[in-house]
């Protein structure tokens, strides 16, 4: 059975960028479990997995566009402490719900500067190329439910 759109894909995969540090790793845990042609995963893991089947393994690199997309300059924005209401301590690194330019999302504290607060609203790993190294373990025809629901049902479910 071949990955096409509307099948539950399992995956084990490392993450590196291009200095080959890992970023992130299902190994030493279980396998990432995704339906494909829902959008689940970044865009250009999907397209290369288009075609695989259980026990093949490859390495893509996937460009920044087709990742988590360019880094977007005006997605850093230096707000004023105030902004932080309630909110004792501000840190380096801290995340919070906001709107912002490109609507709602996480943004992220990069820099506290006295009463000013840089914050920065892209993903941490926009304007990165993205260097996959991916077992397929399991394909398998999404249920009806699944695909209704637009992600496959397993442990931590609650439908």
């Amino acid at each position: 059975m071949q990955v096409a759109d509307n099948m539950a894909v399992s995956i084990h995969y490392t993450l590196t960028n291009d200095e080959g540090e890992v970023i992130d790793s299902s190994a030493d845990g279980e396998p990432l479990v995704y339906l494909h042609g829902g959008g689940n995963i970044i865009s250009g893991l999907e397209q290369a997995m288009q075609g695989k089947a259980v026990g093949d393994t490859f390495k893509v690199r996937i460009e920044a566009e087709n990742a988590y997309g360019e880094f977007e300059e005006d997605r850093v924005q230096v707000i004023p402490r105030a902004m932080f209401e309630g909110i004792d301590t501000v840190e380096v690194g801290m995340q919070f719900h906001a709107d912002v330019s490109a609507g709602p999302g996480i943004v992220t504290v990069v820099q506290v500067e006295g009463d000013d607060i840089t914050i920065d609203g892209n993903h941490p790993l926009a304007g990165m190329a993205l260097i996959f190294d991916v077992e397929v373990m399991d394909v398998r025809p999404a249920s009806h439910e699944e695909m209704a629901h637009g992600h496959i049902h397993g442990a931590g479910c609650d439908h």
